[in-house]
């Protein structure tokens, strides 16, 4: 992993990126120019790892370009993929909360820029302003309700209805996007297999009945979403 600094000129341009987020564009202005200031810029490699399961945890992080899949690599070689990170989500906050290592493996997915905000930098700062820990535990606290979300899901709703509402909340950077919904995914079906937890044929015809109802078009490298209206509806039915 290189890390390196930024102008004033980009670290601008990246605030205003940032306040794309949900959970950054609702903090403190104190807390958003902290966080910049902390931050070392750093780059990953295509399937260079950022941490790996079990490692201290060196701070809070988002990604800036490119993506992360946070899950964790089997004994008999398989992967387990809980999430994929892209533009411009946090993540690492639970242990920068309990202290404990980290609980599940980060690896990039091509190219890929993020901030590392420092654990130690980010404590000090947190130490002369405690009233801002409340913002870490809500960032926990969302990702937790989508959590509890998804085993629900899992345990009711047939493939492709969990299929849609994974769609709909990937559009919606996993629940962090106050705008616009993205209208192209660029999840291969194999990382969305894993997401899943079926195989990739499965995930695959799921996706070949969404596109002949209109909801979506298979695109080379991306999934594009047509119609968000019905797409939400086919979550909710």
């Amino acid at each position: 992993m290189k890390r390196a600094h930024s102008s004033p000129a980009d670290a601008a341009a990246l605030q205003a990126a940032l306040a794309t987020d949900a959970w950054f564009a609702s903090c403190d202005p104190a807390l958003r120019q902290a966080l910049l200031a902390h931050a070392d810029h750093c780059t990953l490699a295509d399937g260079e790892a950022l941490f790996a399961r079990g490692a201290a945890a060196e701070g809070l992080c988002c990604v800036t370009a490119g993506a992360l899949r946070i899950g964790s690599l089997q004994a008999d070689g398989g992967e387990v993929l809980l999430a994929y990170l892209e533009p411009f989500q946090w993540f690492g906050e639970i242990s920068m909360l309990d202290g404990q290592p980290r609980t599940h493996d980060a690896v990039a997915e091509g190219p890929t820029r993020l901030l590392l905000v420092p654990r130690e930098r980010l404590h000090a700062w947190l130490a002369d302003h405690p009233v801002h820990w409340r913002d870490l535990a809500r960032l926990a606290c969302a990702k937790l309700r989508t959590v509890f979300t998804v085993l629900e899901d899992i345990a009711l709703l047939p493939l492709e209805q969990r299929l849609a509402k994974r769609l709909w909340l990937v559009a919606h950077g996993n629940g962090s996007r106050p705008g616009p919904p993205r209208r192209q995914i660029r999840l291969p079906q194999e990382q969305l297999a894993l997401m899943m937890g079926v195989s990739r044929q499965s995930v695959n015809r799921a996706l070949r009945a969404m596109e002949s109802q209109g909801l979506l078009a298979l695109r080379y490298g991306c999934i594009e979403l047509l119609d968000m209206a019905r797409l939400a509806a086919a979550a909710a039915r």
